[in-house]
């Protein structure tokens, strides 16, 4: 009882009710005016046929006066499916016909009967006589006889007998056929709507890896099931990432933070020595600073997966950017025995965000720089740009120490740091905020290796299609 009382609170079934509604309606509609127009055709052809029948009888009186009538209508009431035949005196006297007895108050208006009346033919035995129902054409003669020429209605009411039978057959058919439909087609959506249910509890329950079946016909619940599904994975991959920046912002900033603390507390022990204090003061503040920037930049990559950044977007060079961050790190370089140089013709233009694009870059330059120094005799770093058919491609070559093909993946995720040792300044965000940068931008952050498969390249990629 309770599934049922489910199967009928369902889309299906309540669009199945309403089918039956409605061509139960039309064919309602249907049938009455068909009946309608076939018992007006059959009135005006049995109006007609007796109106002819009354000519011919009329004729037949003028031409051979009453004898030849009754004979007239003597012969013609013999024959089969006879007509009613009927012809008295002033005084009602049948004196000949095959109508035994008629509804009084007939006779008594000449023209056609405004209402059926009943009648009994002769022949008919006790046992057997019936009562039937006809409509007839009355005339007086000349000699004050009465004529009366009818037609029985036994014929249009086996009609509408049938026509009845037939709605009433077709009715039956058609919410036989909507039951059966309801019940399989309901039972159907509602197992799947049940499964559908079941997951989403486990779901909620906290059985995140779990999906929303998908029967493979491609309906509408296939559609939803596959929204929903890459929903869920978009959801589990936030939730996988909170934890990850969760578990790195307690490891890597539990160290900086700690060595605030010491430093102040230094700061205070040095009641004596102006300068020891000035010098823990200056190294907490840049410290703060670089909890200040990491925290910016966790900020900023948060905002831009999440896809709700506010930076303004529009033409940009390319070339300039490029330009002024290779200037912009000549110095560091320099200072670290890096030599860096760019490869850049023309000027190439992107849809994008100067600060954000000019960000990512840095980060990715700035890394370079600090990994491939001291890597080999004549460590390099190269920012090449490039326009072909279908991309813009954007890539800082270096020749240091590289990434492992199967640890570049992890490499752009947050506070990854491939250096066990971490002895180089910087937080792990450089790479993961330029992957940001890139998804912003509807492109993408692609590493490879160096030239001659020695050192790293991390390429910005810009889709010509997306960015014109």
């Amino acid at each position: 009882m309770h599934r049922l009382r489910a199967l009928m609170n369902t889309t299906a079934a309540r669009l199945s009710a309403l089918f039956i509604l409605l061509f139960a309606a039309c064919a309602v509609v249907l049938v009455v005016y068909v009946s309608s127009l076939s018992q007006r055709m059959i009135t005006t052809q049995t109006q007609e046929a007796i109106l002819e029948e009354m000519a011919s009888l009329t004729t037949a009186y003028q031409r051979r006066g009453i004898t030849g009538l009754v004979r007239m209508i003597s012969i013609r009431s013999r024959q089969p499916g006879a007509n009613l035949y009927m012809i008295t005196d002033h005084n009602g006297l049948i004196l000949s016909g095959n109508v035994e007895m008629i509804e009084p108050g007939v006779l008594d208006i000449a023209g056609w009967t405004e209402q059926p009346f009943y009648y009994s033919r002769y022949g008919e035995t006790s046992e057997l006589q019936e009562v039937h129902q006809a409509v007839a054409h009355v005339s007086r003669l000349p000699n004050q006889m009465i004529l009366l020429v009818g037609r029985d209605l036994g014929e249009p009411e086996q009609y509408r007998y049938i026509v009845r039978r037939a709605l009433m057959a077709a009715l039956g058919m058609m919410g036989i056929g909507a039951a059966l439909i309801w019940f399989f087609v309901g039972r159907k959506a509602l197992k799947r709507i049940d499964s559908i249910s079941e997951a989403s509890i486990q779901i909620m329950g906290g059985d995140l890896t779990r999906r929303l079946p998908v029967s493979g016909s491609g309906d509408e619940f296939d559609r939803l099931s596959e929204n929903l599904n890459a929903m869920l994975e978009r959801i589990a991959a936030l939730n996988e990432g909170l934890r990850q920046v969760s578990d790195n912002i307690a490891h890597d900033l539990k160290t900086p933070l700690t060595r605030l603390r010491n430093r102040a507390e230094a700061a205070l022990a040095e009641t004596g020595d102006e300068n020891a204090a000035r010098e823990a003061l200056e190294r907490t503040i840049a410290e703060s600073d670089q909890l200040i920037r990491t925290f910016n930049a966790i900020l900023m990559i948060s905002r831009l997966e999440a896809g709700y950044s506010a930076e303004a977007t529009t033409k940009v060079d390319l070339s300039a950017i490029v330009g002024d961050v290779v200037e912009l790190y000549e110095p560091v370089a320099e200072e670290l025995g890096v030599m860096l140089h760019s490869d850049v013709t023309g000027s190439i233009e992107v849809n994008g965000n100067r600060e954000l694009l000019a960000q990512a870059l840095s980060n990715i330059v700035d890394n370079a720089i600090k990994y491939s120094a001291g890597s080999r005799e004549a460590p390099s770093v190269t920012v090449t740009l490039a326009n072909s058919a279908d991309a813009v491609r954007l890539e800082v070559i270096d020749n240091g120490p590289g990434i492992p093909q199967e640890e570049r993946d992890r490499a752009t995720e947050r506070f990854v740091r491939l250096e066990k040792s971490r002895n180089q300044p910087g937080s792990g965000l450089g790479l993961s905020l330029a992957r940001a940068v890139m998804a912003f931008h509807q492109g993408e952050l692609v590493l490879t290796d160096g030239r001659n498969s020695a050192g790293l390249t991390v390429a910005m990629v810009f889709s010509n299609g997306k960015n014109g």
